[in-house]
């Protein structure tokens, strides 16, 4: 019979003094091991990516990389300005974000306000399933089915352009914004939306002045790491952006992007050693930069704007 006297840290420091079982010992080395492999191999690729954009600078000149819009490796007189590469990326993402933002919002907020479990258990796994396609299949049907399309209604679009990868790209991404978002407002207190129609609120002036604000971090961590996703996506803007490097505002053209570039050199176009070869690690860091800086934005915004309750 247990002592009441006897404190519960008292009860733990006695238990904790008890033999260890095999498992007590050995779990927390793997799990330490398992984490400890995860930081080497971020460290690695890291290292490998600065030591081989360092051997690429060492041939060609930094200002002619940050300064300069032509990207041309494969000619006489090679040019390697990067901003070709990153515009044609950009507009990808914007597209794809204009897309996604709405749509996987509005989905978010009707899984989370609206909808029925009847409806839910429909709609959340057809999102699922949405989110496990493989991206090669988005390219493939932007190429063959989205690209099409477009041109019966505008004969002026090119093959390869960007509007059409940017649509796919932004459908990709919408369950990852619809999901974290939907999260971000099931995790708003049910009292708030009790003491909001109590005063006399509607539905959706409860969205629009409680739950929205209150899950206003969740949601805008959700928008940044989509756009860091679709700056990512490599397969769909291979297939059907194109590979022209282009500086010009234009969608209706072949563009290419910064995987687009990376994927067409992986594949053979240049031999090992080579400028053009040590070229994709300074795209690839140039790229790493970018996605980096957008995981940190998400981090601040989600440390920012929390609300705790």
């Amino acid at each position: 019979m247990v002592n009441n006297d006897i404190s519960v840290r008292e009860l733990i420091a006695k238990n904790n003094k008890r033999k260890k079982g095999i498992s007590d010992k050995v779990v927390p080395v793997v799990l330490g091991t398992i984490a400890f492999i995860s930081i080497l191999t971020t460290i690695g690729i890291v290292f490998t990516l600065l030591s081989e954009t360092f051997t690429f600078f060492s041939r060609v000149s930094l200002s002619q990389f940050l300064l300069t819009s032509e990207w041309n490796p494969f000619s006489s007189t090679p040019k390697y300005g990067i901003w070709s590469l990153v515009l044609g990326t950009l507009k990808i993402t914007l597209i794809a974000t204009i897309v996604a933002v709405p749509l996987g919002l509005g989905a978010a907020i009707y899984l989370s306000e609206y909808a029925s479990n009847r409806m839910r258990a429909i709609i959340k796994p057809a999102l699922e399933i949405l989110s496990g396609i493989p991206t090669i299949v988005f390219g493939f049907f932007a190429l063959t089915f989205v690209t099409p399309f477009i041109r019966e209604i505008f004969p002026f679009i090119g093959s390869f352009n960007s509007i059409s990868p940017g649509i796919i790209v932004g459908i990709m991404i919408i369950p990852l914004i619809s999901s974290m978002s939907e999260d971000a407002m099931s995790s708003v207190p049910h009292k708030m939306r009790e003491g909001a129609l109590g005063l006399g609120a509607t539905k959706f002036e409860v969205l629009a002045k409680v739950i929205l604000p209150a899950a206003t971090s969740g949601i805008m961590a959700s928008i940044v790491l989509a756009i860091s996703r679709a700056i990512g996506e490599t397969m769909i803007v291979s297939l059907a952006a194109g590979s022209t490097p282009s500086a010009s505002l234009d969608l209706t053209s072949s563009i290419q992007t910064m995987t687009g570039y990376i994927v067409q050199v992986a594949t053979g176009d240049a031999t090992f050693g080579s400028d053009v070869y040590y070229s994709i690690y300074a795209v690839g860091f140039t790229l790493f930069m970018f996605t980096l800086i957008m995981n940190l934005i998400s981090h601040w915004i989600t440390k920012r704007f929390r609300e705790e309750y």
